[in-house]
């Protein structure tokens, strides 16, 4: 008999038991798993019934018989991970290994700050304020996120401190070796910025293998006034990897959060990106690109919640869809009466290189106030044919001509990437995902 959605939710509700019995049941956290894993009880996995998955079924991904804890613990060498890894920057490195923290491939911080690994921060009588402060302090009562958090045991942790600037980037680098056949991971991470600190992160969830592997990874972020995050995705996995990406960001009286991703590979992949603003003069941005061929399905569901005056956000989504692949983007901007003299900014545009690609793009404004400035915008096309055709008669032939006015298409975004390195490795993927040599450096 074939697995069902319904034989996986039993599976993880039964697995829950079994995990609770290795965790300590004195622990301040054992009522809050045991809360979440009865939401998720109650809830089940997210169908199309639901608006925000209106476009977006997991059936494909659930039908199949994960392992929820990795049979064995395999080690990686450097050189397994290496062509992964931004490996031209000087970094702090948190690495897992089919969910599993690997020392020796990391590089962790507790001198200027913070960056290591969240079982020490949340099992540590000394970080309990800061627990009890931030952890699951605005993840939503939703049943993905409410699974992570009644599993949740392991992830990266960064703290920087008051008016501290991290001097090299942390990356959080997540792998699934194919030890087993089918795999369920849930990592869990935070991020706090505390006032007029800053830090820049790189995140990476990457398959090594061809065998599958469902990802349900929640991200809490924190910034505190005046405080500058600047946090980079990187989706390029293999086909049969899926991953559900949920972060959630909260920000303090003029901070800028700044978040971009990159979504160039594997089997279906969710960003749910939210934001809450609390305070005014915050910036927040998110900016994304979008390649992808074959049966391949990305969406992208995105909130900012405007609650206070004199505040900005720029949503910018570039998307190129060939083959039978399937984009969404579902963006909602949502503005309170007393949030006046609000600036937000909305875009989606999109390309479909074949008749059989589809694209489903929501943009959706929700204004209270009567004194602000938003906009929004999608649009859905082709290739510019009048430009082709001036390239083509300039003697550039006719695929690298479409290879760079699909380049200049996401160039905006690439321009806005603050790490050169990592700027470089985007731009070659891109030339990757296009099937072209750009010929150029950046």
């Amino acid at each position: 008999m074939a697995q069902t959605d319904q034989d996986l939710k039993e599976k993880l509700i039964s697995s829950f038991f079994a995990f609770e019995e290795q965790m300590d049941l004195e622990n301040d956290h054992h009522q809050m798993r045991d809360d979440a894993i009865k939401i998720f009880e109650e809830k089940g996995f997210p169908t199309k019934k639901l608006e925000e998955w209106k476009y977006t079924s997991l059936r494909p991904v659930l039908n199949s018989d994960f392992n929820l804890f990795p049979k064995e613990e395999k080690s990686l060498e450097y050189n397994d991970i290496k062509k992964y890894c931004i490996h031209d920057i000087d970094s702090y490195q948190i690495v897992f290994i089919d969910g599993v923290y690997s020392s020796h491939l990391s590089t962790t911080t507790h001198d200027k700050f913070d960056a290591c690994l969240m079982s020490s921060f949340l099992n540590r009588p000394k970080y309990k304020p800061l627990v009890d402060k931030y952890f699951n302090q605005i993840t939503p009562k939703e049943s993905m996120d409410a699974l992570n958090t009644a599993f949740s045991k392991e992830g990266a942790y960064i703290r920087v401190p008051k008016e501290v600037a991290a001097e090299k980037p942390v990356q959080i680098l997540n792998f699934s070796t194919g030890s087993d056949e089918k795999l369920m991971l849930q990592p869990r991470n935070l991020i706090i910025v505390e006032e007029g600190a800053e830090v820049e992160v790189i995140e990476r969830h990457q398959s090594l293998t061809e065998n599958e592997v469902l990802t349900n990874s929640v991200t809490e972020i924190f910034l505190e006034k005046n405080a500058k995050l600047d946090h980079y995705k990187i989706q390029n996995d293999k086909q049969k990897a899926s991953l559900i990406d949920s972060t959630y960001v909260k920000q303090a009286e003029s901070s800028d959060c700044e978040i971009y991703t990159f979504s160039f590979g594997g089997k279906l992949t969710r960003n749910n990106l939210h934001y809450f603003q609390d305070g005014e003069y915050i910036n927040s941005s998110m900016k994304g690109v979008t390649i992808i061929e074959d049966k391949q399905h990305v969406d992208h569901n995105t909130l900012v919640h405007h609650t206070q005056p004199n505040c900005e956000s720029h949503q910018d989504y570039k998307g190129i869809f060939a083959d039978r692949s399937t984009g969404v983007f579902n963006g909602r901007v949502l503005v309170d009466k007393i949030a006046q003299k609000t600036n937000a900014f909305q875009s989606n545009n999109n390309i479909l290189i074949d008749d059989k690609a589809t694209i489903n793009s929501k943009p959706q404004l929700e204004i209270f106030a009567d004194d602000v400035a938003c906009s929004h915008g999608c649009t859905i096309g082709e290739l510019d044919e009048e430009a082709l055709f001036y390239m083509r008669s300039r003697g550039i032939p006719e695929k690298e001509a479409r290879a760079l006015l699909m380049y200049a298409f996401a160039n905006n975004v690439l321009n806005s990437v603050n790490i050169p390195e990592l700027k470089r490795r985007i731009t070659k993927q891109i030339a990757n995902k296009i099937g072209v040599s750009l010929g150029f450096e950046l």
